[in-house]
C-alpha cells in the first residue's frame, strides 16, 4: 500500500445548470486541484487525488468554496473518501494493470 498516502479522494461537482459557464468552472475547479501538488487524475465523472488526510480535507473545502465564489451557487458535491492510517490502495496500484 502507499506509503504516507493514507487518503484517496474522489469529488464530483455538478452544477445544477449545465452550460458552457459552468464547464468553465469545472474547469478552473480541476485547475486548482491540480496546481496543489498531489496525485491527480482527472476521469469523465470525477476527479481523484491522493495523500496526507488533513490536506485532502483541505483540498475538499477548498474546492466547494471555489465552486461557489466562481458563481455556481446551486451544485452537488459527490465525495468519496478512502482513508486508512496505515496506507490506502494508490491511484497507481489501483489502475496501472489496466492501461498497460
Amino acid at each position: 500500500m502507499g506509503k504516507n498516502i493514507n487518503t484517496s479522494l474522489a469529488i464530483q461537482i455538478l452544477p445544477k445548470i449545465h452550460n458552457e459557464y459552468a464547464i468553465n468552472i469545472i474547469d478552473k475547479v480541476i485547475e486548482h486541484i491540480k496546481s496543489k501538488g498531489f496525485k491527480t487524475v482527472v476521469c469523465p465523472f470525477e476527479t481523484v487525488v491522493e495523500g496526507e488526510f488533513n490536506e485532502i480535507i483541505d483540498l475538499l473545502k477548498e474546492t466547494i468554496i471555489l465552486t461557489k465564489n466562481e458563481g455556481i451557487e446551486d451544485f452537488m458535491a459527490y465525495v468519496k473518501i478512502a482513508f486508512n492510517s496505515k496506507g490506502v490502495l494508490t491511484i497507481d496500484e489501483k489502475i496501472s494493470k489496466h492501461n498497460k
